[in-house]
């Protein structure tokens, strides 16, 4: 298997050459927080600014690809079984943004034999195309209790909104990903807040808490403003960096992907980092339990 490992590494770094992949993985701990459309709004903002943005979707029931107004057509699973192409499972949703659905390739992980293995690795070879950025849509409901994608990326990036609820499922989630698996740092991205000081109390709230009982850095990422603008655009499934771009959310979009790019690369992360992405992947898939997962 360590064979394998490093002939799997080898081949995507030559396939996707030498440059830094940054991989945000984007979480909450619970639904209706704006998770994926805060991911969809990032890509295209990222991508406006120059970049390369690969989405890997895991969500069933709100597929990013939608709020582009985009059709699925076919996934991961169906490539790596050889029933489709990768171009076919891979979805331009915008200029310098492609969404993969991953969900049922990923769910399916923690039982792939080597050979299985093997054919998802062939699979992502078939992507013949630069990723200057990858974008996690994490599950909520993968049946391990949380996704191998989330645990090999570099960065996660906790969407929380206003509701009490909300912040205290985030925290949950937060102890549950720094006990289980050693998470020491976790990004938070406040979303559809209406007040200033609303921002500053959750935010100052959850780092300290986090701080004082899990030893666990919170850092800010951005505050996303509530903006009708943003529910306008979403509606007729457009950017609202393109549709309303002297919005105020627009702007604090253009903010996060600026200060996103800036942010340090994991040595995990760093030349060859998606072979290496999907090395961890491969590897973590095989060791998350729902019992040690939901322990704590």
């Amino acid at each position: 298997m360590a064979d394998f490992y490093v002939d799997q590494a080898a081949g995507l770094r030559r396939l996707f050459g030498q440059e830094p992949v940054r991989v945000v993985n984007f979480i909450a701990g619970r639904t209706g927080v704006g998770r994926t459309v805060a991911l969809a709004q990032l890509a295209a903002t990222l991508a406006r600014q120059g970049q390369e943005v690969l989405v890997l979707d895991e969500n069933i029931r709100k597929p990013v690809a939608d709020l582009f107004g985009v059709p699925h057509r076919a996934d991961l699973f169906q490539v790596m079984n050889g029933h489709v192409a990768m171009a076919e499972a891979l979805l331009p949703v915008c200029a310098g943004v492609t969404v993969l659905p991953v969900a049922r390739a990923i769910r399916a992980m923690a039982g792939f034999n080597p050979a299985q293995q093997r054919a998802l690795v062939g699979a992502l070879e078939q992507i013949d195309r630069p990723v200057d950025v990858i974008l996690v849509d994490s599950a909520q409901d993968n049946p391990a209790g949380v996704s191998p994608l989330g645990l090999a990326a570099s960065e996660t990036m906790v969407v929380v909104s206003g509701d009490t609820a909300a912040i205290t499922e985030a925290y949950a989630l937060i102890k549950r990903m720094s006990m289980t698996y050693g998470r020491r740092h976790f990004r938070a991205l406040l979303n559809n807040i209406r007040l200033p000081e609303e921002a500053a109390a959750i935010f100052d709230n959850m780092a300290q808490v986090a701080a004082s009982r899990l030893g666990v850095r919170v850092d800010l990422a951005a505050t996303l403003p509530h903006d009708e603008a943003l529910r306008r655009a979403v509606q007729v499934a457009q950017p609202v960096i393109g549709a309303y771009p002297d919005s105020p959310v627009a702007y604090a979009l253009r903010m996060l992907a600026a200060d996103l790019m800036t942010w340090p690369v994991a040595d995990s992360q760093g030349p060859g980092g998606l072979g290496q992405f999907t090395q961890q992947l491969l590897h973590l898939s095989q060791r998350i339990t729902p019992a040690a997962v939901h322990a704590g």
